[in-house]
């Protein structure tokens, strides 16, 4: 018993401490592999950010042939569609081209640039917001001024309905997707700019191409519709039948007694 006791009795504090120590050393060798795996990570990310560049620049030509391509894209988009009033929609349909640049210190930043065509909303040819770090190491960002002509400032008009899709997510008047341009408040959490450059950037083509929701519930309605029509149809047509089966029986009913008679005179 007495051993026993000895094998679990506890370890000296000397040889906890002692232990605590060594799993710290351990520790911050495992952090500084950590670092040292993140900076091999971005040299890569900045070798490869150089090789898509030329592709990023075909595919933009190629979008330019696509009329409204970057209005669908958005609308089609989950997030972003939930941004969209009516008239945002509409201003939209002038975006020509978006481009999303890394900086070449990615950690230090990125830009997202919106090119319109001339448009009845504002004189801008280029919208722009920027996010980078500042010599504090806090998370910044500043965009271009929009110049909104008379009357069409569309940050100025909360009160706009949510296009289609928007409804459908059960979003009600939603601030105007312009005042992202203005709000600057959390620049290290911001989740539009996060969205257009990790989600649709990427590869825009596969919300351009998502089919219209709304069109398919129709779609499913006009289908249901018609099957309840066919099973009208049928009803209506199972009662005519009863009718009729009704009136031959009472057809033969009266009938009856002449056949036999016609019988017996046989």
């Amino acid at each position: 018993l007495e051993q026993r006791a000895h094998l679990h009795a506890p370890q000296p504090e000397k040889e906890q401490q002692e232990a605590i120590e060594h799993i710290d050393e351990v520790q911050n060798e495992i952090d500084r592999l950590n670092e040292q795996a993140s900076e091999e990570i971005l040299k890569v990310e900045q070798k490869y950010n150089k090789l898509r560049q030329p592709f990023f620049q075909k595919r933009s030509d190629l979008i330019a042939k696509i009329p409204n391509f970057w209005v669908t894209t958005f609308v089609n988009h989950p997030q972003v569609s939930a941004l969209l009033g009516e008239e945002d929609e509409e201003a939209l349909h002038y975006l020509s081209k978006v481009e999303v640049t890394e900086f070449e210190d990615i950690k230090s930043g990125y830009r997202i640039e919106f090119f319109f065509d001339e448009n009845p909303y504002f004189d801008n040819k280029v919208l722009s917001k920027e996010f980078n770090v500042n010599e504090s190491g806090n998370p910044v960002s500043k965009s271009t001024e929009i110049k909104w002509r008379s009357g069409k400032d569309l940050t100025k008009r909360t009160g706009q309905t949510p296009n289609k899709a928007g409804k459908k997510r059960q979003h009600e008047e939603p601030e105007s997707f312009f005042t992202w341009f203005t709000d600057h408040s959390d620049a290290g959490a911001d989740e539009l700019g996060e969205v257009i450059k990790d989600d649709i950037w990427p590869n825009p083509l596969q919300y351009y191409l998502v089919p219209d929701m709304e069109e398919e519930d129709e779609g499913e309605g006009d289908e249901d519709d018609d099957e309840e029509e066919g099973l009208e149809d049928i009803d209506e047509g199972e009662e005519e039948e009863g009718e009729d089966d009704d009136e031959d029986g009472e057809v033969s009913r009266r009938r009856g007694p002449h056949v036999c008679c016609s019988i017996n005179d046989g």
